[in-house]
């Protein structure tokens, strides 16, 4: 037995440790105003996915809206339905409250899977090097190589389309991109004095890995993150466009695809613009908190700018 073991103390001990620097993290995101208002637009976004469906005032798929016993399709905003009515007498507006949930999951869990995952093998890659390292970035290469879009549309060609599929075939295609700038910094952390001394005193592998080298690249990897919400998010989106989507859901995505096939898509700015705004505004949300993040990470970005 090492007298370097693994105890509760030390594991309670690291745990208030990164608790304590992830609310510094969040309180100097909070003094960035942009970051702010991009805090302020995901925290709007994540109260819609999980109570849209609950308050929009109409199912958005069964109900249809009528007015003098005929269909309102086509109607602009008005007093029975705020946001206009699609071309089948949908209510816009409980199409846009409900489609932020499956905009939501795929966001969410593909961004954080993908940086999970990318922390993982950047981690496992940079911390062995030789035939572990060689192995994995080969791996990352061939995911390179395979462009995300087409591949997702080969594969949900051949199966039916959910939503938890679509974030599973984002995560297996987007980690490749903090894998390898986490694998670049491991590189750099583990030859620093304090894991050699780690080393030297009797730790293990996975001690060394996950506590004296993964916290000093925590900051890269929650950046990826954040980024990889927004990539997860505009391409659910391009793939519901494209008709790839979850067909027994509504997400923005589709409701896209409904007004571009219903040929009202240059006339039914109202049909349009919910979801539009609606992705445009969560990416950009998540670009400005993830800006927030690469300055604390890399405070050159800070200096340069004053």
């Amino acid at each position: 037995m090492s007298g370097y073991s693994l105890d509760a103390d030390t594991v309670r001990d690291r745990l208030r440790t990164e608790l304590d620097r992830s609310y510094h993290l969040m309180s100097v995101i909070w003094q960035d105003t942009a970051a702010k208002v991009g805090l302020i637009i995901l925290m709007v976004f994540v109260f819609m996915g999980l109570f849209g469906p609950h308050i929009a005032p109409h199912h958005p798929i069964e109900d249809t809206l009528r007015q003098d016993y005929s269909i309102m399709k086509l109607q602009s905003p008005n007093s029975k339905a705020l946001f206009g009515t699609t071309a089948f007498g949908k209510d816009v507006l409980s199409q846009f409250l409900a489609g932020a949930r499956p905009t939501l999951i795929m966001g969410f869990f593909g961004g954080v899977g993908t940086g999970v995952l990318g922390f993982l093998v950047g981690l496992t890659s940079g911390y062995f090097g030789g035939r572990v390292d060689e192995g994995l970035m080969r791996l990352t290469d061939l995911t390179f190589a395979l462009p995300l879009l087409p591949m997702a549309l080969v594969i949900l060609s051949f199966v039916t389309p959910n939503v938890w599929l679509i974030t599973a075939i984002l995560v297996i295609f987007l980690w490749k991109m903090p894998a390898r700038v986490i694998r670049s910094e491991v590189m750099t952390v583990k030859e620093r004095t304090f894991v050699k001394s780690a080393r030297a005193r009797g730790a293990g592998h996975l001690r060394t890995m996950f506590l004296h080298v993964a916290p000093n690249v925590l900051g890269i990897g929650f950046l990826y993150t954040a980024y990889a919400v927004g990539w997860s998010i505009v391409v659910g989106a391009s793939l519901a466009f494209l008709g790839f989507g979850d067909p027994t859901t509504t997400s923005w995505g589709r409701m896209l695809q409904q007004v571009f096939r219903s040929g009202a898509i240059r006339v039914a700015w109202w049909w349009v613009l919910p979801p539009s705004f609606g992705i445009a505004a969560v990416t950009t949300a998540v670009f400005l908190v993830g800006r927030a993040l690469e300055e604390i990470v890399n405070p050159e970005l800070k200096t340069e700018q004053e």
